[in-house]
């Protein structure tokens, strides 16, 4: 048997704690989807070649468009390929980066208790 009052193990200040994490939680979840509609009118832009390429892409990195200087095309299929390809990973690494900083502020704070 358990002790008097204890229920599952949590005492009443843990489940002041626990009411508080969901409170939290309920938070963090609309704070989610507010970040979700800032993170797809974001414009990020990844580049190449001395900005010869550039790749702009949403803050969930949905491809918006690709700007390719006149003096790109002088380089060739074969590198101008590989601008594109680079300046795409570069818009890549950006906006992961800003999805992730973006999401440790958001739930900066949130403990949960017993955990």
């Amino acid at each position: 048997m358990t002790g008097k009052g204890q229920g599952f193990g949590f005492g009443l200040g843990k489940m002041k704690e626990l009411a508080d994490a969901f409170k939290k939680a309920q938070q963090v979840q609309e704070g989610a989807k507010q970040l979700q509609e800032e993170l797809e009118q974001m414009e990020i832009q990844g580049e190449a070649g001395g900005g010869l390429v550039k790749v702009i892409v949403s803050g969930n990195q949905e491809p918006k468009r690709v700007e390719i200087s006149p003096n790109a095309l002088h380089e060739g299929a074969e590198v101008l390929s590989d601008l594109v390809a680079a300046a795409m990973k570069d818009a890549y690494n950006k906006s992961t980066a800003t999805m992730r900083e973006r999401m440790e502020q958001l739930t900066s704070g949130l403990e949960l208790p017993g955990f």
